[in-house]
């Protein structure tokens, strides 16, 4: 059953704002951003299932010693045999992997979060992880890039976060900081009860400007001569800017419906990204060892 759950993860990557980002990537660094992908969605999925928190703490945990195992070439899973093939070549850190896992950890015990802080520390695990994996497989030549993934990882977690905020209250789950609902005379009750008023316009409006605040600051990191090996990650910046445009265009009433990019919203997204990109590609060096 749980090879079948991998293989469906796999699977999943084609139906995610990340496949698009990863079409325009060589074969071989697109294949590689497949497996971790697809490693970080099922440890993902294990905690979104619905079964209980024991259940789901335990799966993790044997997930987590078998991905222990393939590093060591034992385990039974042939994704994560794929997965420590890919860390290997491209000399991925693993403790990108362990903090994930921390925060799916994160995911199990906390359904709320008293300030930013603690959510800082969940988006820097559930994403910024992410981001940081792919940039060993992108290849750099500035080690500023790692600070472009850190803060772009936060900024596309928060945006999801405010995407999801309807039907994470249905999972009764709040990643807004409850000092923010306070600050803003805006209760849990008033949020499960989908009460869209001008305090929830107000506290949207606070909430997309950190985010935005976050986009910014990644874009400072990124040099010149690195946005052409970053395309894929420019493509998914630009995907959740129109997710975080779209909410403030719709007057952050989320509630009335889910907010998405349509598939041919993300092939215009994709093409834009990798003309601005073209002369860029054109004129930079190929990266260090870390772009094979």
């Amino acid at each position: 059953m749980e090879n079948l759950l991998v293989i469906d993860s796999l699977a999943k990557n084609k139906r995610s704002n990340f496949y698009y980002s990863f079409l325009l990537l060589p074969k071989p660094k697109r294949e590689a951003i497949n497996v971790v992908y697809a490693w970080c969605r099922y440890t993902d999925d294990i905690v979104d299932d619905e079964e209980s928190v024991g259940r789901k703490y335990a799966r993790l945990r044997l997930w987590a010693r078998e991905f222990e195992h393939a590093i060591e070439g034992t385990s039974r899973y042939p994704l994560l045999n794929k997965l420590s093939q890919t860390i290997q070549r491209f000399h991925i850190p693993l403790n990108h992997f362990h903090d994930l896992l921390l925060g799916m950890e994160m995911d199990l015990v906390n359904t709320r979060y008293r300030n930013f802080e603690g959510l800082q520390t969940y988006c820097y695990r559930a994403a910024s992880t992410v981001g940081l994996m792919c940039t060993e497989i992108f290849g750099y030549k500035n080690e500023d890039a790692k600070n472009y993934a850190v803060n772009l990882g936060i900024a596309l977690q928060l945006t999801n976060i405010l995407r999801d905020i309807k039907s994470d209250a249905k999972r009764g789950r709040v990643y807004l900081p409850l000092e923010d609902l306070e600050k803003f005379g805006y209760s849990e009750e008033d949020l499960f009860s989908e009460k869209y008023n001008t305090n929830f316009i107000a506290l949207m409006k606070f909430e997309c400007e950190r985010a935005r605040s976050f986009f910014r600051q990644a874009i400072t990191h990124l040099s010149e001569e690195d946005k052409p090996l970053f395309i894929a990650a420019q493509i998914m910046e630009a995907i959740y800017l129109r997710i975080l445009n779209d909410i403030e265009r719709a007057e952050y009433n989320i509630f009335s419906h889910r907010i998405r990019v349509s598939t041919f919203r993300k092939f215009l997204i994709t093409t834009d990204v990798w003309w601005k990109n073209r002369s860029l590609k054109k004129a930079a060096p190929q990266g260090q060892k870390k772009s094979q």
